[in-house]
C-alpha cells in the first residue's frame, strides 16, 4: 500500500497562476506594494490567502541586499516621553513590513561610533533620528552608503533630509501667554540641558510671553531631579519675590516642581502655579493632574515612520519636513493669580 504524497509548499508561481499575473508582479506586490495597483495587489493577497503562500523573506531580503529594518537612535529610553514616538513608529514600519533595532545613547557619546558602523554596514536599511543631531562622525559614512534618513521631535538645523516636528518656541509661548492670562506676572522657567536645541525654542517662547517682565531661569536637564532641584531654589527665595507660577521645559521637571514645593507645604495652584511640555500619561495621574502642552507622540512617530519608510521603497517624501500641532490641556496644577499674592 503506499502512503499518501505529502502536500508541496505553495510556490510563487502558484500565486501568480491564480491571481492571473507575473511572478514577477506578485513579487513585487509583496515586497513593494506602493508600486502597483489596489487592483493587482488585491488579486495578489486573495491568492496568497487562496494557496497559504509564505514568503520566504530572507531569502528575498538577501537578493535584494536588503535587511527590512530600520536604526532609531533615541537619546534616553528611560525618558517616557519616547515611549508614544516608538509606539508610532512601530506602527508605521510594521504595517510596510519593516522592524527596528533602538540605539540608545544615554550619556555615553562613545557609543555613537558604534551605531554609526551598524548603519553603514548593511544591517539596516534606515536611520530615524531622534536625539536632535547626526551622530559624530557619521554625516560622511551616511552620505557614501546613501543611507535614508529621517529626524523627528529635534529640528537638526541645516540637515538634507527631511524631519517631522512641533513648533516648540509657539507652544511655549501659548503656554506661558495662558499664565500671563490668569494674572501671572512673575513667572519662572525650568530649562533644558545647555545648548539643546528644544530648550532654545521653548525657552525663546518663555521670553516671547513675558515681555518686558524679567526672566526667572534655572538650570534643568528634562529630568525629575532637576525639576525638585529647581522648587529648593525657588523655596529658597523670599516669598515675596517667588513666582506665582512655573513653566517647566518638559513634564517630568514640572512633576519633581510640583511634588517638591507641594512636601514642602505649599499648595499647588493656590501658591503656584505649575505647566509643563509634552503630555507624557504622568501628568495626567500626579496630584493635582498638570496642566501641559500635549504633543501627539503617536502621530509625530507614525509621520516620522512613514517618510524613512518612503525613502527606503525609493519614494521622495513630500513635504520634506512636517510640523505637527500641540495642545495646551488645562488640568488642576494652574489657578489665577492669588489676590493674597498681590498685597
Amino acid at each position: 500500500m503506499k502512503s499518501r504524497r505529502k502536500s508541496q509548499p505553495a510556490k510563487i508561481a502558484d500565486v501568480a497562476r491564480i491571481a492571473g499575473v507575473s511572478v514577477a508582479t506578485v513579487s513585487r506586490a509583496l515586497a513593494t506594494p506602493g508600486i502597483v495597483s489596489e487592483e493587482t495587489r488585491a488579486k495578489v493577497v486573495a491568492a496568497v490567502q487562496r494557496v497559504g503562500y509564505t514568503p520566504n523573506v530572507a531569502a528575498q531580503n538577501l537578493r535584494a541586499r536588503r535587511s527590512r529594518m530600520a536604526l532609531v537612535v533615541v537619546p534616553n529610553i528611560e525618558n517616557p516621553f519616547f515611549s508614544g514616538i516608538l509606539h508610532g513608529i512601530d506602527e508605521a514600519l510594521s504595517a510596510a513590513g519593516y522592524g527596528f533595532i533602538v540605539a540608545n545613547l544615554g550619556d555615553a557619546t562613545e557609543k555613537e561610533s558604534r551605531y554609526v558602523d551598524l548603519a553603514t554596514a548593511g544591517l539596516v536599511d534606515g536611520v530615524l533620528l531622534l536625539c536632535g543631531h547626526v551622530p559624530q562622525g557619521a554625516q560622511r559614512s551616511l552620505d557614501e552608503t546613501r543611507l535614508p534618513i529621517v529626524a523627528a521631535c529635534e529640528f537638526i538645523s541645516g540637515a538634507r533630509f527631511p524631519q517631522v516636528e512641533v513648533d516648540n518656541r509657539a507652544a511655549a509661548r501659548e503656554a506661558v501667554e495662558y499664565l500671563v492670562g490668569l494674572g501671572h506676572r512673575r513667572i519662572g522657567y525650568v530649562s533644558g540641558p545647555p545648548r539643546n536645541v528644544l530648550d532654545r525654542a521653548r525657552r525663546a517662547g518663555y521670553r516671547d510671553a513675558i515681555g518686558e517682565a524679567a526672566p526667572i531661569e534655572w538650570d534643568g536637564d528634562f529630568t525629575f531631579a532637576a525639576g525638585a532641584a529647581a522648587a529648593r531654589a525657588f523655596l529658597a527665595m523670599p516669598e515675596r519675590l517667588r513666582p506665582s507660577a512655573i513653566f517647566a521645559a518638559n513634564d517630568e521637571m514640572a512633576i519633581g516642581f510640583l511634588k517638591s514645593v507641594h512636601a514642602a507645604g505649599l499648595a499647588v495652584p493656590d501658591d503656584v502655579s505649575v505647566v509643563g511640555f509634552d503630555g507624557i500619561e504622568y501628568a495626567e495621574y500626579c496630584e493635582p493632574s498638570l496642566t501641559t502642552v500635549v504633543q501627539p507622540r503617536r502621530d509625530i512617530g507614525i509621520g516620522a515612520g512613514r517618510l524613512l519608510v518612503d525613502l527606503m521603497e525609493g519614494v521622495p517624501p513630500t513635504p520634506t519636513v512636517v510640523r505637527i500641532p500641540t495642545q495646551l490641556v488645562v488640568r488642576g496644577s494652574t489657578a489665577p493669580r492669588a489676590a493674597r499674592r498681590s498685597a
